[in-house]
């Protein structure tokens, strides 16, 4: 499966690889920007496997029912309740403890839409896991996916977010 995705994606798809997927860490949070497009999904699942790697998602809880449940949990999806009484931080942290490999993607956007400010749920998940931050960015303009090492966080939210925008300087996200 490894040889066929990296046929789709180095071959027809004509897309590169800039840094190192860090394949030694069994926890993180993975951020992905921009996020404008469900091609995002799909370019997610086929760089997973030409990595060859484990990496998670969370969704709304009936995502994960019948009749598709199956696909989700297939394609390393995760329920969590999304309801306005719970709290999906502690939640997604509580997935973290319990599992001995969990690689969180996640859109810090929460949309596919441009945004000026991202959500900042992430950072709150990637502090209270314990685990740090890899910034990945899908650039449909240059058809390549860069990837940084991993960010422990200092604290400093306001300091940690600069370093994470000037990570995604110039990246172009998918235009209809």
């Amino acid at each position: 499966m490894q040889k066929f995705a990296k046929f789709i994606y180095f071959k027809l798809m004509g897309w590169t690889v800039s840094g190192d997927f860090p394949s030694h860490l069994d926890k993180c949070v993975i951020i992905v920007v921009p996020h404008t497009s469900w091609w995002d999904f799909l370019l997610g699942l086929i760089i997973r496997k030409v990595w060859n790697e484990e990496i998670n998602y969370i969704g709304k809880k009936s995502l994960f029912d019948s009749p598709f449940g199956w696909f989700f949990r297939w394609t390393g999806g995760a329920p969590i309740d999304r309801s306005k009484n719970s709290d999906t931080v502690s939640a997604t942290v509580k997935i973290f403890k319990e599992r001995k490999k969990f690689r969180l993607a996640l859109s810090p956007e929460g949309t596919r839409k441009k945004v000026e400010k991202w959500k900042t749920g992430f950072y709150y998940i990637a502090k209270q896991a314990e685990v740090p931050i890899v910034l990945v960015a899908f650039d449909f303009g240059k058809k390549e996916i860069k990837v940084s090492e991993p960010k422990w966080l200092t604290n400093n939210i306001e300091t940690d977010f600069k370093t994470y925008a000037q990570f995604y300087e110039g990246v172009m996200g998918k235009t209809r």
